[in-house]
């Protein structure tokens, strides 16, 4: 099969031209075909800064394999790239015009076409061009796809038109959001997971004119215009071009107001008219259409006025603009009336599908079509990790929810969204915001006021961007550190985790939720209840995870006293919000077995709503309800009527209302348990005051990354840092000290961050603004030598600093056994071993949980736990450098092997490398004594038991641990290690002389 000889001495004549002259030659009236790609060998295989085609995907398998293979049945010339693929995340190709070259100009052309040998799969084909930007991988990426629904060659047409602007990723976007077409830069092709298969692409090209009616376009200032009763609606229409050229041909526009529910000449003046733009009007003009409203005496939900064009000579808008008259007038509107009553008033006037809505929460990428928030009466919207408006700016962040909430305003009760998003540790999402250590960090500060700060600078931060809710505190006890998300729980001990829930309170406020309509709070969420810390390793059957949303295997006692014990103090402390964990819970003796927490009425319904009095709502994990068993319908059926009010399903809200709706009118899930989960939704908004203000609050945006928040950071990456080893005093280090500092993760804010920071799984490098562990040295005055690897040579330093650890990860994806492990990787063991047989050595490891270094020990001098630091680096540097002096103590246990764990404080075998709340000192004087200062700290810590003083008794506990540590030394033995972590536990929970007297059982044992 060939081409025709028309396009094929189009192809001789315009060649190798670049593609702005090709198409100024090809003729005015209707340029000739221009070549993009031809497949004959003229474009290599190749990435960026070269012209080229390369593969990309989610893991190693993903790519595809290209090649140019020869094809006697080639549609355009001799050969056609040819591929295969297995995908299962994503994958594809692309070509990517040289970055050191000029863009490519596309705008004297109707679309794109290629020929594509189709297999008949059904399954749909992504298709990106890319507009703008310094280069193919730095430009605005336009999207579109066709269905490979037929057998054999055919040709596929895609009118420049017909791409949209991709809302749910772009590397750096946000350059117009304009489709200019004169800055072009390449196009790429998204395959189909899931399935093995084969392609055959040829004659990529661009074709036809593009008239006006395609390159011009009618706009409106705002797809809906609230207006209160009696006021006028103002609707901006104007015209653009891409290429913003003036239009050469005149746009008119014929308007009518039209339908809607509110009715003309009682509610509204109706409107009728034209508007006119000339030939050489310049791209960006606007004319005004005012729409006046009527005032009448009743009170009334919202009534749309929608305002219909016609437009001739350009395109025009996606969508009809509507003004809409404010409910106004109705009970649930008096923000003097007690939240009770509004909430009863306003679920008494909604529809069941109203209902529905608000039970719904959908990501912020799916909503493709923006007029879905009021078509489905969304409840709620989310950013998952990585989740992002471009550019990543705290403005940019308003602007997009406020673009959402705006579009609530076109329903009948005008009911805001909650916008909610993991804030972790800082407003991680956000580049630029402050990262705060992650939990396990904040753990180790032993530190309650602190926590509470670092929540309130998460909350100051999260909301100066118009977002109201946070998916955080984990409350999780972790139990194993191979688990992937250890990093996310304040520690192994339950007495930990609920000393830390001030946070809580630093993120909402007063516990009964009256400063939540603050410009400084959010509503907070404890997750996930319950047991997702307890998981067995090897339980889990979700892909390659290895333990996370596994199975929870407890007595029922063990669930009371470790994994619901931080749930009972978070509803005491008034959290907002609950969500559940993926993972399953098996109660030994109660005969259910397994049971997805989503699933489990006993524990959502009867232990949480019932027994602890919670009276917030539940919402679920992502997609969380799919992975129970049975039927969709099942899925919404089981969930709802086990206590979830409201459901994360990102991209299947379409599906989860309709279903939600049929299950209701079947009488499977009662009108009783919808309007409870409604009322308790509603309460929270109501709390949050977003009725009365909807919109972002930006005035607290100039805090975000301040210095005073950076400040709060720093102090909780000092206070963090765990010293577990000091042979002869090396730390802390002296200015005056000539410093070799190596290491992977001496100089990298991704890996000092960890995962959940800019995007899910995070990602080393400098994906934030920040200061790495190096620069805090140097900003702290050291006299500093870096080399990353440690090839630099070590002769003449007085000590070293290496620092090694992890790089980022997330959830299962970084359980031990999914690709990771405990161990240093073999350029840290490299870099520790070289500077520390040259020198005395400090190493500190950066990571999520403890890593194993027993094998090293010997020869290490200083050992620090610095966990995940945050953007703060300055902080660590303020403990190596005496700024600070270490105070931290070990939130879990440290293994020797990787075959110990699970190993936790309590356990009847306790033989760790450094035990449950372990943590030298520097600068602070430790006691002297002995036995004879012990014996007087008893004495004090059961006065302060009798008086109730913790204060005092906490004191007089640190005290003696110090002295006990120093007795241990380096020769910790299960005889002192047991003794020394049931006294840090004995600590938290308020037994003071209990905690003495084991410390003294260690003192003793260590001989």
């Amino acid at each position: 099969m060939r081409r025709t000889a028309l396009l094929v001495s189009a192809a001789l004549l315009t060649g190798l031209l670049p593609l702005a002259s090709a198409s100024a030659a090809a003729g005015a009236e209707e340029p000739a075909p221009v070549p993009v790609d031809r497949f004959e060998g003229e474009v290599p295989f190749a990435g960026q800064p070269a012209d080229g085609i390369f593969t990309w995907g989610s893991d190693s398998d993903d790519p595809p394999r290209l090649a140019l293979t020869a094809r006697t049945d080639a549609p355009e010339g001799d050969k056609v790239l040819t591929g295969s693929y297995d995908i299962s995340g994503y994958g594809g190709f692309t070509h990517d015009f040289a970055a050191a070259l000029p863009a490519h100009d596309w705008s004297a052309h109707k679309g794109i076409r290629f020929w594509w040998e189709g297999r008949g799969s059904g399954k749909k084909i992504s298709f990106e061009i890319k507009d703008g930007g310094a280069h193919g991988e730095a430009s605005e990426l336009w999207t579109t796809s066709f269905a490979d629904d037929f057998t054999g060659w055919k040709q596929i047409e895609i009118p420049f038109t017909d791409f949209t602007y991709r809302t749910d990723y772009q590397p750096v976007g946000g350059i117009d959001q304009v489709l200019g077409l004169t800055q072009m830069w390449g196009y790429a092709v998204t395959l189909p997971v899931g399935v093995k298969g084969d392609f055959a692409m040829d004659g990529v090209e661009l074709y036809g004119k593009a008239d006006q009616s395609l390159r011009a376009s009618v706009t409106t200032d705002a797809a809906v215009h609230p207006v209160k009763e009696g006021g006028t609606a103002d609707v901006r229409v104007s015209v653009a071009t891409t290429g913003s050229a003036p239009i050469d041909e005149p746009v008119t526009g014929a308007y009518e107001s039209a339908g809607g529910t509110a009715d003309p000449d009682k509610d509204y003046t109706p409107v009728r008219g034209t508007i006119t733009f000339p030939a050489g009007t310049v791209s960006g003009t606007s004319r005004t259409i005012h729409v006046r409203t009527l005032k009448d005496r009743s009170a009334e939900p919202a009534e749309t006025i929608p305002l219909k064009l016609t437009v001739t000579g350009a395109k025009a808008p996606a969508e009809t603009p509507q003004v809409v008259v404010d409910a106004h007038g109705l009970p649930y509107l008096d923000p003097k009336l007690p939240v009770r009553k509004r909430v009863a008033d306003l679920v008494s006037r909604m529809s069941l599908e109203e209902k529905a809505g608000q039970m719904t929460q959908a990501e912020r990428g799916a909503v493709t079509a923006q007029g879905d928030v009021a078509a489905y009466d969304l409840g709620s919207l989310l950013s998952g990790g990585g989740s992002t408006p471009t550019p990543n700016t705290p403005a940019a962040w308003a602007k997009m929810i406020d673009g959402f909430q705006l579009r609530t305003q076109a329903t009948r009760f005008q009911i805001p969204l909650i916008y909610g998003v993991d804030a972790v540790h800082g407003h991680n999402n956000l580049v630029g915001s402050t990262i705060m250590p992650h939990n396990i960090g904040i753990g180790a500060t032993r530190d309650p006021e602190l926590a509470e700060r670092t929540g309130a600078v998460t909350a100051s931060e999260v909301r100066a961007t118009g977002i109201p809710w946070d998916f955080a505190p984990c409350l999780c006890v972790t139990r194993d550190e191979r688990w992937g998300r250890s990093y996310e729980s304040f520690g192994e001990d339950p007495a930990l985790v609920q000393s830390m829930e001030t946070v809580i309170q630093g993120l909402q406020g007063r516990a009964n939720g009256s400063d939540l309509d603050r410009d400084d709070k959010v509503l907070a969420t404890a997750k996930h209840f319950v047991g997702d810390g307890g998981t067995e390793y090897g339980s889990s059957t979700t892909g390659t995870y290895k333990i996370d949303q596994g199975v929870t295997k407890v007595t029922r006692q063990q669930l009371e006293a470790v994994h619901l014990a931080p749930f009972g103090t978070a509803v005491d402390r008034g959290v907002g919000t609950v969500m559940p964990s993926y993972s399953s819970l098996d109660i030994l003796g109660d005969g259910q077995g397994a049971v997805k927490m989503h699933a489990r009425a006993d524990m959502i319904n009867g232990v949480l709503k019932g027994r602890m009095g919670f009276d917030g709502f539940v919402i679920s994990d992502w997609n969380a309800i799919d992975q129970l068993p049975g039927d969709y319908a099942s899925h919404v059926r089981t969930s709802v009527n086990a206590g979830l009010d409201m459901m994360m399903v990102p991209y299947s809200y379409k599906d989860f209302t309709a279903t939600l709706i049929d299950e209701a009118k079947a009488g499977r899930i009662s009108g009783k348990r919808i309007d409870d989960a409604v009322s308790r939704i509603l309460a929270q908004k109501f709390r949050l005051g977003l009725f009365e203000h909807p919109y972002a609050d930006t005035s607290g945006a100039a805090d975000i990354g301040s210095a005073q928040h950076r400040a709060v950071a720093r102090q909780a990456a000092a206070e963090s840092q765990v010293l577990l080893k000091n042979s002869g005093g090396v730390l802390p280090l002296k200015k005056s000290q000539k410093v070799y500092v190596a290491g992977s993760n001496a100089d990298d804010i991704g890996n000092q961050t960890g995962g959940w920071t800019v995007t899910w799984q995070g990602s080393s490098g400098k994906i934030t603004d920040g200061t790495t562990i190096l620069d805090g040295m140097r900003r702290a005055g050291g006299d500093v030598t870096y080399s990353k690897d440690a090839s630099a040579p070590t002769g003449g330093y007085d000590v070293g600093v290496v620092v090694v650890g992890e790089t980022p990860y997330a959830e299962g994806v970084g359980d031990v056994g999914n690709g990771n492990d405990l161990e240093l990787t073999a350029a840290d063991k490299a870099a520790v071993d070289k500077v520390c047989a040259a020198m005395k050595c400090v190493v500190l490891i950066v990571s999520g949980r403890p890593q194993l270094i027993g094998d090293r020990l010997g020869a290490v001098d200083s050992l620090v736990a610095s966990w995940l630091p945050g953007t703060e680096g300055d902080g660590v540097a303020d403990v190596l450098y005496g700024k600070r002096p270490f105070t931290g103590q070990l939130p879990v246990t440290w293994p020797k092997s990787e075959s110990q764990l699970p190993i936790n404080v309590g356990d009847t075998a306790y033989d760790p490398q450094f035990p449950y709340g372990w943590g030298l000192t520097t600068v602070t004087k430790v006691p002297a004594g002995g036995t004879a200062t012990l014996r007087a700290l008893a004495l004090v810590a059961a006065a302060a038991d009798r008086a109730g003083s913790s204060a005092a008794g906490r004191a007089a506990v640190t005290k003696a641990r110090l002295l006990v540590q120093q007795r241990i030394g380096t020769t910790i033995t299960p005889a002192t290690a047991e003794p020394f972590a049931d006294a840090d536990h004995l600590l938290l929970t308020g037994h003071y002389a209990s905690a003495v007297a084991k410390l003294k059982e260690a003192y003793e044992a260590a001989g």
